[in-house]
């Protein structure tokens, strides 16, 4: 226990003195304001991630916003900016990047960063090589896996489209939507996100700073707090069926057509059929389009009864009542799927 604590002391002053050097990639330069982002559209998020000490442009007060970001550059800025570190690990043997990926060598000034971010579970891959471009996908996957290391966010189930979606890797496509449904990352005035493009200085400043402001102002869910819904714009209309007997449409969208849409339990109280419903989850050994899809369900109540969309249940053994009395023409309340 002594040596594994004089080895997690020791890795914690490494990682102070890795902090430190970091700066050589991005925080070089003047500490003045930079004189080539003007009239850049990232102008506020550099310069409040400069503010919070995560960028110093490099050298000659330039920032440089048009230039491509390496994987060196791109893991020190999110490794800095989202705060990750290794300070709870205790090692028996001081980590070394040699022992996690092939090309990035133990002296390196960023060695220490690349460590952080595989013990913290960004997909770094084995291979990868420091020096080379980083694509807008890349950084988007490895900023969202740094954010869900702050704890287990809801984010709204739904698709968020753009036109290049296909020239996405597939791996890469949930990290992105989530960013795009926090807004954390924006589609361009084409509808386009450009995956496979080297990002920019300017782009991975502003969704890291998007990211950071996201963790300050976002409450994790409690503890039993329900996530959010599947379902979005439910709604209710009814006709009569016959004489007796009046049917009811329940309508929803769906993020993809795998999921399905029921109800789960009428109440009948005071003249109102108040119908609940719930989701029904995909099938998980399947693979759907991600197209919003409206779904519907029915619901046969007798006539007297005025329907009423109820809430959204998730409790499977959830049952349909019968109405008080005979109903009406011997009606059971049940719902009838079509």
């Amino acid at each position: 226990m002594k040596e594994a604590f004089r080895m997690a002391m020791r890795t914690k002053t490494a990682t102070a003195a890795a902090a430190l050097a970091l700066s050589c990639v991005l925080l070089s330069g003047s500490a003045f304001a930079f004189n080539d982002i003007k009239s850049d559209p990232g102008y506020k998020q550099i310069m409040d991630l400069k503010n919070r000490g995560v960028v110093q442009g490099i050298g000659n007060n330039l920032f440089q916003p048009g230039a491509s970001v390496d994987g060196a550059t791109a893991l020190t800025l999110i490794v800095r900016g989202m705060g990750l570190n290794i300070d709870s690990f205790n090692f028996f043997k001081e980590p070394k990047a040699s022992d996690y990926y092939t090309k990035v060598k133990d002296d390196a000034s960023y060695a220490m960063t690349f460590i952080i971010a595989q013990l913290n579970g960004l997909d770094v891959p084995r291979d990868i090589d420091p020096t080379q471009k980083i694509t807008r996908e890349q950084f988007s996957h490895w900023l969202f896996q740094a954010i869900s290391t702050k704890g287990d966010y809801a984010y709204t189930e739904q698709y968020m489209m753009y036109d290049d979606a296909d020239e996405t890797t597939p791996a890469y496509s949930d990290s992105i939507q989530k960013l795009l449904i926090t807004g954390i990352a924006s589609l361009g005035a084409d509808q386009n996100f450009r995956p496979q493009a080297a990002i920019t200085r300017s782009e991975a400043a502003v969704m890291l700073d998007g990211a950071i402001e996201f963790v300050e102002k976002t409450p994790l869910p409690e503890a039993g707090e329900p996530q959010a819904s599947v379902l979005s714009d439910v709604s209710l209309t009814s006709a009569a069926y016959s004489s007796d007997i009046t049917k009811v449409t329940l309508s929803a969208t769906v993020p993809h057509p795998g999921y399905g849409f029921e109800v789960s339990r009428i109440d009948f109280k005071d003249g109102d059929a108040i119908i609940h419903y719930r989701a029904l989850a995909p099938d998980p050994d399947k693979m759907y389009a991600q197209v919003i899809t409206e779904v519907k369900a029915y619901a046969y109540i007798p006539s007297g009864y005025e329907p009423v969309l109820g809430s959204e249940e998730t409790d499977a053994n959830s049952t349909v009542s019968s109405p008080p009395g005979d109903g009406a023409s011997g009606s059971t309340g049940f719902p009838i799927y079509e």
